[in-house]
């Protein structure tokens, strides 16, 4: 039996190791020692990584033990054969134990100096940052594989460009020249925060019913989940068709058309005979880069619980659900649309443009509510417009999407995941944001700019149009 070193003089400055365990890991201390940078490096990593499983809520990192949590010394290697590594051990409270020496049975020895860095300080640590640049690596990758996955997807149908077309109806409507039936009742369906901006929509509703057209805007929870708002439209489709006895028209804005979409996906056999087509305006129909970027798991943004701020924005001041904002991401929407796929029978118009980012766009407001301010005096109130920076925002989120993924966009929707596969296609050159339909201005269009109530009627004649020339082909194919 070995002889424990003496407590009575002055403590030893090197560990002694006499057994085979004790001198491999010695020799494995001292590869560190060999080389003043790597032994450098070692010090930094154990004492950086202790430091941040402290501070850092890593997934899946297991602490370390309270005995186990060393402030680690590595002294530069010398010229000196024998090297030790000094270390200073935590004193576990009410004991005055600490970490030393163990031989290969496990038992420790009373020698309290010329301690080794325990090798699972090392392994935590480099675990650790390699976790961080795994994250790193997602986090600046985004959504760049993603962008356009239904253009890839060769097992869907192809689109037809109806841009042409859409261009020389909306200059027939530019000169009050209107061709929209009064045989289907049009239905309105706004996108996200749609609560919170009562001016939408209420133009062209006011601009369909002047001429003769029933107009109705579906008044549903925007930032409700995806399959809730598709309910919500399936029984609002069926009230004004058993209402009416006309078919319904659908022209959904963004999240607005992502959901119109899914209620004749969910609910097509109870459809079929009530709806006439439906148009997607600017709507993310594979995805949303922006939403999938914000939300994405396994990001840097985990360590500020961006998810979780998000999640208190959406519920807590918006009043909304966060599965709306995650039904937008890529990865929900490839779920939903492979087990939910839109019917091809169904006459679809997909529109999407593109930001402009010039300086009077960077300084414009938007028009987005009225205040009712107390009756005065005179016994009339007085209302004085809201205002909000949409177009700035949309411009900047353009840019972004431009400079890190190189993509065209509306300011949330990049022009290819607006595309649905087996529609016509409106590629309008104009630059026109993705918030440009939610508001209205503070001054009239100028005569070269679009006015989105006459936008709105074009994209809705191309529909008819659309609807009748299938009807057509289908006649014939039955003769």
């Amino acid at each position: 039996m070995r002889e424990s070193p003496s407590t009575q003089g002055e403590p030893s400055t090197s560990a002694t190791v006499d057994d085979s365990c004790s001198a491999d890991r010695v020799e494995d201390s001292q590869l560190f020692l060999s080389v003043p940078a790597l032994n450098q490096a070692a010090s930094y990593l154990a004492q950086t990584a202790s430091f941040l499983t402290q501070c850092l809520p890593v997934p899946g990192y297991v602490s370390l033990s309270e005995e186990d949590q060393e402030l680690v010394t590595l002294p530069p290697a010398s010229a000196v054969d024998r090297l030790s590594v000094q270390t200073s051990s935590v004193v576990s409270t009410g004991t005055n134990s600490s970490l030393g020496q163990t031989d290969c049975s496990g038992s420790p020895s009373q020698e309290n100096t010329g301690q080794m860095v325990p090798s699972h300080v090392f392994h935590n640590g480099a675990s650790l940052f390699q976790g961080l640049v795994e994250r790193a690596r997602k986090t600046v990758r985004g959504s760049a594989d993603d962008i356009s996955w239904l253009q890839r997807d060769q097992s869907l149908p192809t689109t037809d460009d109806g841009t042409a077309r859409f261009l020389e109806i909306l200059d027939s409507v530019r000169k009050n020249e209107h061709k929209l039936p009064d045989s289907v009742v049009y239905l309105l369906v706004p996108g996200l925060f749609s609560n919170h901006g009562p001016l939408y929509f209420v133009k062209t509703k006011a601009y369909f019913s002047k001429m003769g057209l029933a107009c109705h805007i579906a008044k549903i929870h925007s930032e409700s989940s995806v399959s809730k708002n598709a309910r919500e439209i399936k029984e609002y489709i069926e009230e004004i068709y058993w209402g009416s006895r006309k078919r319904v028209l659908l022209l959904g804005h963004s999240k607005g058309g992502v959901d119109s979409a899914a209620a004749l996906s969910l609910y097509w056999p109870q459809l079929k005979d009530k709806v006439a087509g439906l148009v997607l305006a600017q709507s993310p129909y594979g995805g949303s880069p922006v939403a999938s970027d914000v939300l994405r798991e396994g990001q840097l943004g985990d360590y500020v619980r961006l998810r979780k701020i998000m999640e208190i924005l959406v519920s807590k001041v918006l009043k909304g659900d966060l599965q709306a904002l995650e039904d937008l991401t890529y990865e929900r929407r490839k779920e939903f649309l492979r087990q939910h796929p839109l019917p091809q029978e169904v006459p679809i118009v997909s529109f999407h443009t593109e930001a402009s980012v010039t300086p009077s766009v960077l300084t414009a407001l938007s028009h987005v509510a009225h205040l009712e301010l107390p009756i005065a005096a005179d016994g009339n109130s007085t209302r004085i417009p809201v205002v909000m920076p949409l177009s700035a925002a949309m411009a900047a989120c353009s840019q972004l999407l431009v400079a890190r993924y190189g993509e065209k966009s509306d300011g949330l929707v990049t022009r290819k995941d607006a595309e649905v596969p087996g529609s016509v296609v409106v590629r309008p050159e104009g630059k026109l944001d993705h918030a440009w339909m939610v508001y209205s201005s503070l001054k009239e269009e100028p005569g070269d700019q679009a006015d989105t109530s006459q936008v709105c009627e074009a994209l809705l004649t191309l529909i008819v149009e659309v609807a009748q020339k299938r009807r057509h082909e289908t006649a014939m194919k039955d003769e």
